[in-house]
């Protein structure tokens, strides 16, 4: 029984993060800014001639080897599933989606950022659920409430979302990106998912993802 309720944990964290990495794909299309992190990867996207996913595999070993020095408690099975999936899901996403929706008018945009807001809730409910660690990024945060004592999880993970967000936008203007197109990377979009994500991942982790979990 333990052994199948933890292949379910897996399963839920790979399905958790493919759902994820889709959803960033959309907020890309959609252009009306993403979540914090995806805005530091979005400067560094323009700044670093790499592939998206290989970049995303090599800031978030940057920052896996952050929590392996200062707690490894949080690294776990679905945090090496999101360092080695997610970037190149979210870049085979974009890159499919932009076949299928071609120069977006505003309001198919808005739809496209509505969508992704509910479908990374969703996914993220999944990979929460399954408790098999967290990502790299959150687990900076969490060390510096939880391991060193620095403040309330709910002050600190706002201040590392800002400071994700500045230099994200700050690497954009750095590699030449026009201002008029800031919002595309630090937007609407970034503060639905700043204030909004935690009641709609809860909704689904009450009536979704617990009780397939429990099942």
């Amino acid at each position: 029984m333990e052994r199948k309720n933890l292949a379910k944990r897996i399963a839920m964290s790979f399905f958790g993060v493919i759902i994820c990495a889709i959803s960033v794909g959309i907020f890309k299309i959609a252009a009306l800014g993403v979540d914090p992190f995806q805005s530091l990867m979005a400067g560094l996207d323009v700044l670093i001639p790499l592939d998206f996913g290989l970049l995303y595999i090599i800031v978030n070993v940057i920052l896996l080897s952050f929590a392996l020095i200062f707690d490894r408690h949080y690294i776990g099975i679905a945090t090496f599933i999101n360092l080695f999936l997610l970037g190149y899901i979210t870049q085979f996403s974009y890159e499919f989606f932009q076949t299928i929706i071609v120069n977006p008018s505003i309001f198919v945009r808005i739809i496209c950022l509505l969508v992704g807001v509910v479908i990374i809730c969703f996914g993220s409910a999944f990979y929460i659920t399954a408790d098999l660690g967290v990502s790299t990024y959150d687990a900076v945060a969490l060390i510096i409430c939880n391991t060193w004592k620095k403040g309330k999880f709910q002050f600190v993970r706002p201040i590392t979302d800002f400071v994700c967000v500045i230099l994200g936008v700050s690497l954009f203007l750095i590699a030449g990106g026009r201002a008029a197109a800031i919002l595309t990377i630090a937007g609407a979009g970034t503060i639905i998912t700043a204030f909004f994500m935690g009641p709609l991942i809860e909704f689904f982790n009450v009536h979704i993802a617990r009780p397939i979990l429990s099942k």
